[in-house]
């Protein structure tokens, strides 16, 4: 197991809280001796395990990200294999996000106190602060004074009463002291870094074993018989080994440089494409448009023109039927006058001129419906070829369907069988009879039981889209339906028609033979429903024998026809065993 999933172990939901403080982007990299959280100079600077400094202060009022456990005694029964082996691992209790990096470190068993003091930090503090007017650095020694001189033996800021102290002293008077305004050219101010454990003593010593620095006390006493050396007679061999560590990461920060710079490239490509594909769906675009554009112009005047054709059309037949019936009303008034008031001689002479005049005005041959129509629709799913390369749709359709001779077909209009499925076909055709060729009329079809009014039948209707209609229908309950089917609220040809519902198709029990001799191999209890019979003591049928029909038939119900609605055998029951053991012969 892993130590990260060893962590979420023992991490409880109910104890994670997350509220983190993160630093804004404006600060996140801040001058090396000011805090990335205050902004301040840094004040008890602690590194965290991902190398960023923070105060302390800051440091201690950040959430902890997660509760990782707590460190418990293995030795009662209870305890499980898991949380002993935790026990034993050097692992923290808590930790908490990094407000820079957003990393998830672990914090020492002792929390943030325990974290490793960044010295460089504060040495970098105390420069800067010397830089400044009026720097305010206090003595080391009395803590009340602000420091005026250092002792550079000392590595300590001494005010002008310490200093004159530290002067009279025997064992320091031969200190080089030196003014705090001769510091500010310096780039680096060392202090005595003191044991935490023996703040007296400062930390020369480093011990092999536990891998850090000591002091002279510590060696006698919790490092007693370790290996240890000089610090500085150690640095060589652990500071190769840092730069050796130092030159590795350095080779994989170029490889990341480069691995960064090739996704930088990647990106600027996509950039580049995405513009350049841009640019070729607006031409596209562009284009499309224009040729709607140009293909809604024709349309138009194709529209226009068509309405210039019917009313020209109509204004035609107007001028011909008002021609026709002054033609008419003259004759009729000429008529009318001279049936009222000529003499029977004025009559008789005028009869042929007038008789001829109106037989010859009813000869003519008018129509009483208007020459045009008002069938104009537009489709906006008919193809109507290409522009410019595109292929675009709509198209003005001068066709309107006529519902009286709109005609119905297929073989489940007039019958159907209970609970199977039955469908006929409307077929759309104009006032010429011609089909519509085209779909999106509206269809409407009813299906009710004749004598149970609230008993109906739901039919699905499919439009096929070339000016047919597909109805389907599941009816299930047996009796006589009328059917009504309407194109434009109007009944097309031969509606409303009666459906009849019958029983679900009956098929054959028995088989299709010539004779039951034949059919059961020789066996005398095999039977027929023709029933015929045999000479010997046989019960079914044979050829030439008394009751054969004389040509093939059902062995169930005797009827002639292969394909046909088994209607039960006229034997019943009784011979229901003898005809299915005919079957399985």
């Amino acid at each position: 197991m892993s130590m990260k999933s060893m962590k979420l172990v023992m991490s409880d939901p109910q104890q994670q809280p997350k509220i983190m403080a993160k630093v804004p982007s404006e600060v996140r990299a801040p001058p090396r001796t000011r805090c990335p959280l205050c902004t301040e100079l840094f004040l008890a600077p602690k590194i965290l395990p991902c190398l960023h400094t923070f105060c302390l202060p800051c440091l201690e009022q950040l959430e902890p990200f997660s509760v990782l456990g707590f460190q418990g005694d293995c030795s009662s029964d209870s305890s499980s294999d898991r949380s002993c082996l935790l026990r034993d691992l050097p692992q923290p209790l808590l930790s908490i996000l990094c407000p820079v990096c957003d990393t998830e470190v672990d914090l020492p068993p002792g929390g943030i106190q325990e974290l490793t003091t960044d010295y460089l930090a504060l040495n970098e503090v105390l420069l800067e602060t010397l830089q400044a007017q009026g720097h305010g650095v206090v003595c080391d020694l009395c803590v009340d004074g602000e420091a005026a001189k250092r002792c550079h033996t000392c590595k300590a800021n001494l005010c002008h009463f310490c200093s004159q102290a530290h002067r009279r002293q025997r064992k320091t008077a031969s200190h080089a002291v030196v003014d705090m305004e001769d510091l500010k050219g310096y780039n680096r101010i060392g202090k005595p870094i003191l044991c935490l454990s023996h703040p007296s003593e400062e930390l020369k010593l480093f011990c092999e074993r536990c891998d850090r620095p000591v002091c002279r006390d510590c060696v006698v006493d919790k490092h007693r018989q370790h290996p240890y050396d000089f610090t500085s007679n150690v640095i060589h061999k652990h500071g190769d080994s840092m730069r050796e560590l130092l030159k590795s990461t350095q080779q994989q920060v170029g490889a990341l440089e480069e691995a960064l710079h090739q996704v930088e490239g990647v990106g600027s490509t996509i950039r580049s494409h995405v513009e350049a594909v841009a640019a070729e769906i607006h031409a596209f675009a562009d284009g499309y448009i224009q040729a709607i554009e140009e293909h809604r112009d024709r349309l138009l005047k194709q529209l226009d023109d068509l309405k210039v054709q019917k009313e020209n059309l109509l204004h035609l037949q107007k001028a011909q039927l008002e021609q026709l019936l002054l033609d008419m009303r003259t004759g009729v008034e000429f008529t009318e006058h001279l049936l009222t008031n000529g003499s029977d001689l004025e009559i008789l002479i005028t009869k042929r001129v007038v008789a001829s005049r109106l037989k010859r005005l009813i000869r003519v041959d008018y129509s009483v419906h208007p020459g045009g129509d008002d069938g104009i629709q537009f489709s906006p799913q008919e193809k109507a070829g290409q522009y410019h390369g595109y292929e675009v749709f709509g198209a003005v359709l001068n066709k309107a369907v006529d519902p009286a001779k709109c005609i119905l077909q297929g073989e489940d209009l007039h019958h159907a069988r209970q609970n199977q499925s039955a469908s006929f076909t409307l077929l759309c055709n104009d006032a010429l009879g011609e089909q519509m060729g085209r779909g999106g009329e509206f269809v409407k079809v009813t299906l009710v039981h004749k004598d149970k009014k609230d008993c109906a039948i739901k039919p699905a209707i499919c439009d096929n889209g070339d000016g047919t209609y597909h109805v389907s229908y599941t009816p299930e309950v047996l009796g006589t339906y009328i059917v009504c089917v309407s194109v434009k609220g109007q009944h097309v040809q031969g509606s409303p028609f009666t459906l009849t519902v019958k029983n679900k198709f009956r098929k054959h029990q028995g088989v299709f033979h010539c004779c039951t001799f034949c059919s059961s191999g020789g066996q005398k209890a095999a039977r027929c429903a023709c029933g015929g019979t045999m000479p010997g003591g046989f019960q079914g049928c044979g050829h030439g024998h008394k009751g054969h029909p004389g040509s093939p038939h059902w062995s169930c119900c005797g009827r002639f026809v292969k394909h046909s609605e088994c209607p039960g055998g006229p034997l019943g029951k009784t011979l229901q065993r003898s005809l299915l053991r005919t079957v399985a012969l």
